[in-house]
Order: structure tokens, then C-alpha cells, then sequence
């Protein structure tokens, strides 16, 4: 893997996901050391963009989730330094990385996505639950990792559920809840070429989904492929890979969707840029299911990092 040449492994960084950075980086780093890949560590948190330069990297794999790495912004330093980079490009990261304006544009598509209403300071939190309805979700629009999140079952609670968004930021996004079950897709590739990974249904202690039972406990079970008739399968990749396009993703990515148990119709929930690379993660279990390890996935989404605005090959 010598042609790779050296390769920086970023990961940890700043964002409220620094801890699960340093557990999919340090997945990555080993997986491609493992593969003869010289590969080296890079903690934007604790070393500068001055540093990042000087080691001359030939390439890199970002394995930071959340802001300052999953936002665009990380993408855009990498750019003006020349270095090729893993997954998508400065303006598909930064519209992925906000909730809201990422369900503009699938709406735009006339891809299905749950009905939302955009909450500052000022927003009449009663109205809203009219229109809405109860439950809701009340989240950040620029949070992974279930960070901020609240399931709001009572019009009394709305406030309390904002507080705790708005913590995280400027706006908060409210969101109409979906009665069903919870699965995930993973997409590799660009273009045309891009292709979907099979269906993760996600069974979650409760129903909650949460930080913990993503990363930190084995009591969430994970169904891969997940249990539907093909024709369902079918509809949700391809929504999936269409909502990959219409964002203008590439290297890899992973949607979550939601299917209505009343109607077994399915909505697309968000879009993860950098998904998570963990011993938990779903997209390794996904690659998995068609015989890629972990190890050949990492050295397949290495292999596609380029420079997207000077559309430099990989």
C-alpha cells in the first residue's frame, strides 16, 4: 500500500463527538497500519494547520465527526493546502451538517422527509405544537450523535426541550415525530457510480436510540439486512442514494430513515458526511454484509480521497 504514500489519520478534534473521534480514528488508524498503509495520527484539537502542512501528507482520512471536521470547514483548509481528502467536498459537508437546509433541498427533490418547523428565541412554542402535533423532536440542526435531542410528548415540555437544543445552537430544529421502526443506509462511490450498502434495522432498548446505546452499551440489536420485503429494501436505497446525489456527496456516507409503521412509508431523517467508524458503527457492519472487513473498507474510502475543487483524481 506503499502507492498510497503518507497518509494522516484525522481525528478527535473539537466538536461535542471529540470522544467518539478518537474511537473510529484509532479503528482506522490500526486498520490501515494493519494493511501496510503508512499511516499517521492527526489530532486538529492539539496540533495547528501549520503542522498539518508541514507533515506533508500525500493524502488524508478524516475520521472527525461533528463541527470543525464533519462541517466543511476542515474540508476547506485541506483544499487551500493541497492535501487530497476522504468523502465529500466543502459545500456537501457544510449542507450536510445542517438539518434544516439538507431537508430544503431533499424536499426540493421530492425526496420524503418528516414535516419541521425552524424555532429561535421568538418562535410562539405553543403554535407549534399545533402544527406539528405531539409528539415532536425538538434537536440542534448542526448536532450528531442524538446530541440535544429531545422526544417531546407534552405541550408543557416544549420549552424545557428548546432550552436544552439551543444550548448547542442558534436555531433549534422541531421536528414531526414518525411512528415506526428505525433503520439505516450506507452509500460508497460518487456520481453515478455510487451505490447502496444493505439495509441496518436498529432496534434500541425502548425505542431510544440514544448516545449511550449508539456507542457505549451492546443492549441496542442491529438487523443486517434488515427484515423487509425487497421491494420496501429496494425504495429505501434508492431514496437513499438520490439523497446522496441531490447533496452532491461523495467517498461514503450513511442516511438515517425512519419507515411509518401505519403506512410502511419510509422518510429520510439526516445525512452523517463522516459517519462513525467505532466497534459500534454501522456503516463497517453494512460493508461487512457483502464480505468487505473493516479493514478493506477503510482502504477502499482512502483510496477515493481527492481534491474536489481543483477536481483533482484520486
Amino acid at each position: 500500500m506503499q502507492s498510497l504514500g503518507k497518509v494522516g489519520v484525522l481525528f478527535g478534534g473539537r466538536s461535542a463527538e471529540r470522544e467518539v473521534s478518537l474511537m473510529s480514528g484509532n479503528g482506522v488508524l490500526a486498520a490501515l497500519r494493519s494493511k501496510g498503509v503508512d499511516a499517521h495520527p492527526f489530532d486538529p484539537a492539539e496540533r495547528s494547520v501549520a503542522e498539518l502542512q508541514a507533515e506533508k501528507f500525500d493524502r488524508v482520512f478524516i475520521a472527525l465527526h461533528g463541527r470543525y471536521g464533519e462541517d466543511g470547514s476542515l474540508q476547506g483548509v485541506l483544499e487551500q493546502c493541497n492535501i487530497p481528502y476522504t468523502g465529500s467536498g466543502v459545500m456537501a459537508c457544510a449542507i450536510g451538517m445542517d438539518k434544516i437546509f439538507t431537508k430544503r433541498i431533499w424536499q426540493t427533490h421530492g425526496i420524503s422527509t418528516p414535516g419541521y418547523a425552524v424555532l429561535n428565541a421568538q418562535s410562539d412554542l405553543q403554535t407549534l405544537a399545533q402544527n406539528l402535533g405531539l409528539p415532536m423532536i425538538l434537536k440542534p440542526p448542526h448536532e450528531g450523535s442524538t446530541i440535544g435531542i429531545t422526544k417531546v410528548n407534552h405541550t408543557a415540555d416544549i420549552q424545557q426541550a428548546y432550552t436544552l437544543a439551543a444550548q448547542f445552537d442558534e436555531v433549534v430544529l422541531a421536528e414531526e415525530f414518525i411512528e415506526g421502526r428505525e433503520f439505516t443506509v450506507a452509500i460508497l462511490g460518487r456520481g453515478e457510480q455510487a451505490y447502496a450498502l444493505p439495509v441496518i434495522e436498529i432496534v434500541a432498548p425502548e425505542g431510544n436510540y440514544d448516545y449511550q446505546n449508539k456507542y457505549f452499551t451492546d443492549d441496542t440489536k442491529y438487523q443486517c439486512p434488515a427484515p423487509l420485503p425487497a421491494e420496501l429494501t429496494a425504495t429505501i436505497q434508492k431514496m437513499a442514494v438520490d439523497a446522496y446525489r441531490a447533496l452532491d456527496c461523495e467517498g461514503w456516507a450513511r442516511i438515517d430513515v425512519l419507515v411509518r409503521e401505519s403506512d410502511q412509508r419510509p422518510f429520510l431523517l439526516e445525512i452523517n458526511t463522516s459517519p462513525g467508524m467505532t466497534g459500534h458503527s454501522l456503516v463497517p457492519m453494512a460493508a461487512k454484509a457483502v464480505g468487505m472487513s473493516y479493514e478493506d473498507l477503510c482502504v477502499e474510502i482512502l483510496k477515493t480521497a481527492r481534491l474536489k475543487i481543483s477536481g483533482e483524481k484520486s
